[in-house]
């Protein structure tokens, strides 16, 4: 098997300039990278596909970060992304954060070291002035994720109307006791939904509780917990706008072990409309997100950034949320009037 050493000798130059050429190293001569370049052909050496893209510096792969893959939302939204690629010719590779600054930035170094050709981000776990100098080396895109300080295209849905309209259909119901559970770490995202949440509050004169506000819950188990929580207090909330379905999913699950009726003892929102709001019983009211539509401007703006090579440049790409009203906030035959 060819090795780089075969490639160094043929082309009578060190290791190390073949691994620069193959790393496309901003410092070395054309010349050299010429020679690099026909010794690789003549031995047909092929590293990591990095030799194919060497002449128009291109891999044809696009980095996507996500916090979470075993969140619904975020694999329904790979799935999209990745097709919509593949039908350019386009590969993805998704990069698990688990909300981690650390393992963002490691990520973001793909970039930098030329393995990507862009990064989709799809939540922010460092301040945008951490990220905006990886700009330097090519494409980064937000999709789902929000951030005003950004110089670069986003896409996504208006996240303060969604906690906003949520919220306000609780108040419909007549509920006046509301919590709010979402998590943190997504902290503009969050933020925008929590303060969307509010102002349905306080149009309603309605006082925002901080004993309501659960704001480190991602997953099912994290609903469970919060439904304990609930069931403790004295006070209890009667309804709960949650950040994602599978949050609320694990609440309305928990509760009906423990005997509580939905929506009569506790309403639910939810987030996404994923499957699984159609398939507990009752089924979850829940904002729905257009990810169709939202992956496959995604795919094309990091493309027309990777082609035309204009980095920084703030552009905004929002999409409407609606709510959708099921069983776990509407009585059942109320529904179905």
């Amino acid at each position: 098997m060819t090795t780089i050493e075969d490639v160094a000798r043929l082309a009578g130059l060190s290791r190390t300039t073949v691994s620069r050429v193959i790393n496309n190293h901003p410092y070395v001569s054309k010349g050299k990278k010429k020679q690099v370049l026909d010794a690789m052909d003549k031995l047909g050496y092929v590293p990591n596909s990095a030799a194919r893209s060497l002449r128009n510096q291109r891999t044809g792969v696009i980095a996507v970060l996500i916090p979470r893959v075993m969140n619904p939302f975020f694999s329904q939204l790979i799935e999209i992304l990745e097709t919509a690629a593949s039908e350019k010719d386009y590969q993805l590779i998704i990069c698990q954060t688990q909300y981690s600054k650390k393992k963002e930035l490691a990520y973001l170094n793909l970039l930098k070291t030329r393995q990507v050709d862009g990064v989709i981000l799809t939540s922010m776990a460092n301040e945008w002035k951490t990220i905006a100098p990886f700009l330097e080396y090519g494409p980064i895109i937000l999709c789902n994720e929000y951030d005003e300080q950004a110089s670069v295209p986003m896409v996504f849905i208006d996240q303060f109307e969604a906690g906003y309209s949520a919220t306000k259909h609780l108040i419909e119901q007549g509920h006046e006791r509301i919590a709010y559970c979402c998590g943190k770490y997504t902290s503009n995202v969050a933020d925008a939904r929590e303060e969307g949440f509010k102002k349905a509050l306080a149009e309603a004169n309605l006082p925002f509780l901080e004993e309501y506000a659960f704001r480190s819950a991602f997953q099912s188990a994290d609903g469970k917990q919060v439904f304990y929580d609930i069931q403790e207090m004295i006070e209890k909330p009667t309804a709960i706008f949650t950040g994602s379905d599978e949050l609320a999913a694990g609440i309305i699950s928990e509760a009906k072990k423990k005997g509580w009726r939905i929506p009569e003892d506790l309403a639910v929102v939810g987030f996404d409309n994923q499957m699984i709001t159609e398939l507990m019983d009752p089924m979850i009211t829940t904002i729905h997100q257009p990810l169709e539509e939202m992956g496959s401007k995604a795919i094309a703006v990091i493309l027309e950034k990777i082609h035309t090579k204009n980095y920084s440049h703030k552009e905004i790409h929002q999409f409407y949320m609606n709510l959708i009203v099921r069983e776990s906030t509407v009585a059942r035959k109320l529904v179905s009037l």
